[in-house]
């Protein structure tokens, strides 16, 4: 499924969870003709993104908004500043005001602590990942923020990659079965999927390492020491992915260890949400 329509049916979904039969404050007190200036403004510093897609959705319910976007994805912004103007029916833009702002809101605080991470360890070639600890039906717009702020998406879900953790393997009978299971698995179906390994340990990683026949490796709560002899055995022979237990504190050390990537589901699943606001002002 493409963006576009992911963004659609997220769209009616959204509408029909807030509007349903109407949004009956404003049909019964706003006339139908009335038209309204409004602004959107930062009450927060950071990084705004979904800037375009708010402007999707008040387009969406009514085609005649006029709207003005004062800044772009990935800027930063502080207080009181200008993201966008509207012009056009009141009700249409009241009725749409929670959604976009929702958007906005949830992206821009995803797109800000990815940035900070980034910031950190852009003197390295580590890239930050995000995961599959998403909202559910919102994981393309929060992946989406992710891409805003400087990180890059893993996989989009459970179809683009082959990623096998401690449960497969236990599953399978052990790190060699879940292997060959996964090789055979692409090759008989002919699908075209990357292969990732979890490991725990050393032990886990030098069978991995003696078998092969994988793309990545993630290296599962490894301190930044171990990691260092982890990735001397790699060698570089595969990509590598840091994940667990790591923060804004300690995040420097994991990536100047050299690894390829970190994986941090904290980046959308307990982000803080960028404050922003609707200021609205009757047309005479």
């Amino acid at each position: 499924m493409n963006n576009t329509t992911q963004f659609e049916i997220f769209l009616r979904n959204a509408i029909a969870e807030d509007v349903a039969d109407g949004d009956h404050s404003s049909l019964s007190t706003i006339p139908k003709d009335s038209s309204v200036n409004a602004i959107i403004i930062s009450k927060d510093t950071g990084t705004v993104a979904g800037m375009q897609r708010a402007s999707d959705i008040f387009h969406f319910i009514d085609p005649n908004i006029k709207i003005i976007l004062h800044t772009k994805d990935g800027q930063s912004v502080s207080p009181k500043d200008l993201l966008i103007s509207l012009e056009g029916n009141a009700r249409n833009i009241l009725m749409m005001e929670r959604i976009a702002l929702n958007c906005m809101q949830r992206m821009s605080g995803i797109a800000t602590q990815t940035k900070l991470l980034s910031s950190k360890i852009s003197h390295t070639n580590c890239k930050i990942l995000d995961t599959r600890k998403t909202s559910p039906g919102l994981r393309f717009l929060e992946k989406e923020a992710v891409l805003i702020g400087g990180g890059k998406n893993h996989r989009m879900g459970l179809y683009d990659m082959i990623m096998i953790k401690d449960n497969h393997i236990d599953f399978s009978g052990g790190i060699k079965n879940a292997i060959r299971k996964a090789n055979e698995y692409i090759t008989e179906r002919h699908l075209d999927l990357k292969i990732e390994i979890e490991v725990r340990n050393f032990i886990e990683l030098e069978e991995v390492l003696a078998i092969g026949k994988v793309q990545r490796i993630m290296l599962d709560n490894f301190t930044p020491s171990n990691l260092i002899l982890a990735l001397q055995k790699i060698n570089k022979r595969f990509e590598t992915e840091a994940s667990g237990g790591i923060s804004e504190e300690n995040i420097v050390a994991y990536a100047e260890t050299g690894v390829d990537f970190i994986s941090i589901g904290a980046l959308t699943h307990t982000v803080k949400n960028f404050d922003i606001s609707l200021i609205a002002s009757k047309n005479d």
